[in-house]
Parts: structure tokens; C-alpha cells; sequence
């Protein structure tokens, strides 16, 4: 595996793509980019490779003369934070919501901030300056292990409530089997609510098998099984966060920042009252926040670039459909506990059902194609592509729009098409996919 940053860190399958090898160079270079001397504080996720990788990153830290943090299991969220509240740079070994078999590392600066696309760069230029770079010593490399930065941080997320509590709320945590699985159901007990757990039993092969985020499923079911108010659902590393209302409907990233947003406005906790968004956000939660005044800055995708773009505005609201928020004056970096607290934390202030709040916005159909095996560098350059695009965004009017990405790492064109009705949106995405398709064919 070549080495090269994606949009949440190096992911790949574990010591097939992601060796030791690579993960021992990629400390090495990561210590000289972040500093030398620093103490690196590192967590993983509950995945069965998480340990000997988790190794091998610190035996290259360490050659560089860093000092090895040992946090052990805990979401990445968590190992930002203890980087924030120590001033020190940090790592997780996590590849979030992917299937057990694949890991990766996330590294965090001084201060628990996600790297900048120029200092991953720096770090790519060193892995190739120090190859090959062999896999370190054959002895253990000695980590001091940090017992309390699991309470400190769960400290942090319950102080986010300003002493408020969740009691007479009862919520459905499916965690995954993944980082939250111990720390979940403490947290939210602890604030007050009745909580019901499920998925919280890590082997180190079951992390996002059939639960957590990317399959909402079984907690929808359990959600109305047990006649719950909310279900919250993590990913394996517990930075984003789905709920489940108490029909058992999902709510998904971009309704979650449509109530905390006007939430948030209500009392003049919305900065510049400005939501930042991905390009992938609902036309829905556009339409929603323009009828209440609420400004929305977009940015790529990726909660990196919702991030930058929080710092360089001064907002403090932001994040993606598939859950990643960001409450930037709670905390560095997108965290699905912290998350979900915030929204039960409106369920129980206003008084109202989660349906009844989620309501302020209406998701559009929303439709995406990926079509494979093209030449996506001749994108830009196709005038016939960009006047359909041109001509179908006219047709579909103020309720509708066209999105056209090029994959960074495949050679792959995703279109996607909202509007009114989910059949307008599937024959427009399938007029736009197949010229593409034409278009840019390979050969």
C-alpha cells in the first residue's frame, strides 16, 4: 500500500494494505512533522488488529523520540479531546464505520485538531524520504498508560449539559460492538436518561457487523420493541451518531443540525447564526434553514473541511448526513455521544418528541450513481456533460439540483440528483450517468 491521506486519515485492510510496515514508517514520519519530543497520545477501537498496529505506530513514534500515551480502547472524539486538554499531538487506530477486517490512523496536532491538507503532505514527503523503513524494533516499545483520561472525558461530555439532566428520557444506544460500548451506556445513564443498550459486546470481529450507524436496522426495531423515546446509533469509533425517533423512523445527520440549529438560534448559541454543510447536505435542510433565517456555509466533503471552514468563519455548528456534527465550541472534532446528548438534550428542554422537532425539515429524494471506469481527469474539460447538467438543474427548479463529483481515489463519477419526487430524481440521474458514461469512457 502506498501511502496517501484520504478524507479521514490512512485506511486499508489490516496487514494486507495497512502493515506494520507501513504503520511503523508512517509513526516514524508523523513524530518528525508533529514533533520529535512530543508525547503522543494514542487510543484505538475495539478491532482485533487495533493492538499490533497500535505497536508498530508507537515503535515509530518512539524512534523518532517521541513519548507513547497509552489510552486504549476509546472513541476517536475521546483521544482528541485528551490532545486538546493536554496541548499534545495524538493518534487512533480506527478505520470508524468499515468492516473489521480494514484499520487506518487518524493523527491530531497539538491541541486535538485534525491535520491540514498541507502537513499530511509533509508527512507523505517523509514516509517517502525514510523508505523502506523495516518494522522497527523487535522489542516492545514502552507506553505509559493514562487510567484516567476515560473518566476525564466522559466528564467532558456530561459538562457539555450545563448541569442540565436527561432524566424521564429513555434512549436505545446501539454502540456499534465498537469504541463506545463501555463509555456509552455509563454516560447517558448518568445524565439522567433510562437507557436500554445493545451492540456492546466486542470480539474484535463483530465491530459494524449488522449494527451501529451504517445499519440502523435492529435499532429501529428495538427502538419501538421497548417503546423508547430516542435510539442513537455510533459507528465503530463513535464520531458520528444516527437517531431513531420513537416510531422507529430514522434521523439522519442533516435533521439533527436542523434542530440543534434553530435550537441553538432560539438562544443565541448560533455564531453569525451560520450552519456549515457539505455539498452532500439535503436540499431539504436548505430550504429549512432559509425559512428561519439561518445562514448555510457549504463546504467538500469530508468533516475536515466542515472544520476549517468552522475555524476560519468563527462558527461553532456543523457537520454531514451521515452524522458527523460538529459543535465546535464543545469540543475539537465531530463526536457522536457529545451529539447525541446535545439533541436529547433539546428533547427534553422543549418538551416535544424527536418527530415532532426533526419535522422542521423535509428531506428531498435524494438519488446517487457512481459510474465506474471512467476518465474522471476529463471531467471539467466536457462542455456536453455540464450542459445537461446546465439544462436538467433549470427543469428541476427551486426544488432540485444537480451534483457532480470526481472520487479522489477511484476512477469514478458520482452523480447526484434531488428532487421532488424520487422517480423525477432517478430519470434525471440516469440521463446525466449515462453520458457521462459515454463521454468519458476509458479507451
Amino acid at each position: 500500500m502506498s501511502l496517501k491521506f484520504g478524507t479521514d486519515g490512512v485506511r486499508g485492510v489490516a496487514f494486507e494494505e495497512l502493515t506494520t510496515d507501513l504503520v511503523y514508517g508512517l509513526g516514524r514520519a508523523a513524530a518528525r512533522v508533529l514533533g520529535a519530543g512530543e508525547a503522543f497520545h494514542v487510543g484505538r477501537d475495539t478491532r482485533e488488529s487495533g493492538p499490533a498496529l497500535q505497536a508498530a505506530l508507537a515503535a515509530g513514534l518512539a524512534a523518532e523520540g517521541a513519548r507513547i500515551v497509552d489510552l486504549g480502547v476509546i472513541p476517536t472524539p475521546g483521544v482528541a479531546f485528551v490532545c486538546a486538554a493536554r496541548n499534545a499531538p495524538g493518534a487512533v487506530l480506527s478505520a470508524s464505520h468499515n468492516p473489521y477486517q480494514d484499520n487506518g490512523v487518524k493523527f491530531f496536532a497539538r491541541g486535538g485538531v485534525k491535520l491540514t491538507d498541507d502537513v499530511e503532505q509533509r508527512i507523505e514527503d517523509q514516509m517517502r524520504e525514510l523508505a523502506p523503513h523495516g518494522d522497527g524494533p523487535a522489542n516492545a516499545t514502552p507506553q505509559v498508560r493514562d487510567e484516567g483520561a476515560v473518566a476525564e472525558y466522559e466528564r467532558q461530555l456530561l459538562g457539555s449539559l450545563e448541569g442540565r439532566r436527561l432524566d424521564g428520557l429513555s434512549v436505545v444506544l446501539d454502540c456499534a460492538h465498537g469504541a463506545a460500548s463501555t463509555i456509552a451506556p455509563r454516560v447517558f445513564a448518568d445524565a439522567g436518561a433510562r437507557v436500554t443498550v445493545m451492540a456492546n459486546a466486542p470480539t474484535g470481529t463483530n465491530i459494524n457487523d449488522g449494527c451501529g450507524s451504517t445499519h440502523p436496522e435492529a435499532l429501529q426495531a428495538e427502538v419501538v420493541r421497548v417503546g423508547a423515546d430516542v435510539g442513537l446509533a455510533f459507528d465503530g469509533d463513535a464520531d458520528r451518531v444516527l437517531a431513531v425517533d420513537a416510531a422507529g423512523e430514522l434521523v439522519d445527520g442533516d435533521h439533527i443540525l436542523a434542530v440543534c440549529a434553530l435550537d441553538r438560534r432560539e438562544r443565541s448559541r448560533l455564531v453569525g447564526d451560520t450552519l456549515v454543510v457539505t455539498v452532500m447536505a439535503n436540499l431539504g435542510l436548505r430550504i429549512a434553514m432559509e425559512q428561519h433565517d439561518v445562514n448555510v456555509v457549504e463546504t467538500a466533503v469530508g468533516d475536515r473541511y466542515i472544520l476549517e471552514a468552522m475555524a476560519s468563519g468563527g462558527w461553532t455548528l456543523g457537520g454531514e448526513q451521515s452524522g458527523h456534527i460538529v459543535f465546535r465550541d464543545l469540543a475539537t472534532t465531530g463526536d457522536g455521544m457529545l451529539t447525541g446528548l446535545q439533541l436529547l438534550d433539546v428533547v427534553a428542554r422543549s418538551g416535544r418528541p424527536l418527530a415532532d422537532l426533526a419535522s422542521v425539515m423535509t428531506r428531498l429524494p435524494q438519488v446517487m450513481i457512481n459510474v465506474r471506469g471512467v476518465d474522471c481527469g476529463r471531467l471539467d474539460d466536457t462542455p456536453s456533460i455540464w450542459a445537461m447538467v446546465d439544462k436538467e438543474t433549470i427543469g428541476l427548479g427551486s426544488n432540485g439540483r444537480v451534483l457532480l463529483r470526481k472520487s479522489g481515489t477511484e476512477p469514478i463519477v458520482r452523480v447526484m440528483v434531488e428532487a421532488a419526487t424520487e422517480p423525477q430524481a432517478h430519470e434525471v440521474a440516469e440521463r446525466i450517468a449515462s453520458l457521462v458514461q459515454e463521454e468519458l469512457a476509458l479507451g
